[in-house]
């Protein structure tokens, strides 16, 4: 099987206009948006936000919904999909608990932690979590 490439193009967006998706049952806890926020002041974005374009042209988050609501003045990187709303959903119903199936090898996980020098305190507090 050949996976079909769905990802239309990669716009910059100002946060605040993408539309977040009112069937996101992710919620974050204030640690984590201090968390983000400490890594976005460390490397900035790294990563796109997912969104899928209406008919009438707006962009519904599909993942990113910390990441808009930590930096909504900031224009952000947009992965924009050709997927229906039912897509969608299964998108958003599945990427954390996919991403959550992987497993953990410690030894590499404590060398990568010791390696790590930071002065941001948000992130010095993730990373102690880690261990």
């Amino acid at each position: 099987m050949q996976p079909r490439d769905r990802i239309k193009e990669l716009r910059r967006v100002k946060a605040s206009e993408l539309i977040p998706n009112e069937k996101n049952w992710r919620r974050h806890p204030n640690t984590q948006k201090l968390a983000l926020t400490g890594i976005l002041e460390e490397i900035g974005y790294a990563d796109a936000l997912i969104a899928r374009e209406t008919e009438d042209g707006d962009l519904v988050l599909v993942d990113g919904h910390l990441r808009r609501s930590v930096s909504p003045d900031a224009e952000v990187p947009v992965l924009v999909l050709d997927i229906t709303e039912a897509e969608a959903d299964l998108m958003i119903t599945t990427l954390d608990p996919l991403a959550s199936m992987a497993e953990t090898d410690n030894e590499r996980l404590e060398a990568l932690l010791d390696s790590i020098d930071v002065d941001n305190d948000r992130v010095s507090v993730l990373l102690e979590s880690i261990r």
